[in-house]
């Protein structure tokens, strides 16, 4: 089933963020946009790659009124011990929440169950709490930051711009699309 327009589920977890353990909800989520990221697991090999890739690149998510929030079945406690260890997670100022039950995983509907681990999911949800946007992986492929944040920017436009559509490749500044029966056939 697709999760395109799905509204996010109540649901509490418990994240590292910020040097503390806090509570993240369905209600942060609210009210602004929000990539939720999953990984499959702290202390790996591309996991540290992406969240890397996207701390790098969270002041421009920042910028557009976006939050991240990166997603694994481990714990907030072991988020700490992966940011005190590891420099590249160090870089990390977005949560870092915990899904050891899985709950999380299972509304978005990455869950591996014979593993007990997430594929890895990408999900750009709205000001509304609806998804518009996602993208799944296998364990083995790695993504890049720089296409969710023109995925999230083409969203953005979207929205503000009822009846505008974004043509593949589109950035901030270049030509949109109006649906028209005079553009059909002419592309």
């Amino acid at each position: 089933m697709a999760l395109i327009g799905k509204k996010i589920e109540e649901f509490k977890a418990q994240a590292y963020y910020n040097n503390e353990f806090v509570e993240v909800t369905d209600k942060d989520l609210e009210g602004k946009w929000s990539v939720v990221f999953f990984y499959p697991a702290d202390f790996t090999f591309v996991c540290p790659t992406e969240l890397g890739d996207l701390a790098d690149n969270y002041d421009k998510f920042k910028s557009l009124g976006c939050e991240i929030y990166s997603v694994s079945r481990d714990t907030h406690f072991v988020h700490k011990a992966w940011h005190d260890a590891s420099e590249t997670i160090k870089k990390i100022k977005f949560p870092m929440v915990g899904d050891p039950t899985g709950k999380l995983s299972d509304m978005f509907d990455v869950t591996i169950p014979e593993e007990g681990l997430s594929l890895r999911g990408s999900f750009v949800i709205n000001p509304e709490g609806k998804i518009v946007a996602y993208e799944i992986h296998d364990l083995g492929i790695g993504r890049d930051a720089s296409e969710l944040l023109r995925k999230v920017e083409a969203a953005q436009f979207v929205a503000e711009h009822g009846g505008e559509v974004c043509p593949a490749k589109w950035k901030p500044g270049q030509e949109t699309l109006k649906p028209t029966l005079d553009l059909v056939g002419k592309i």
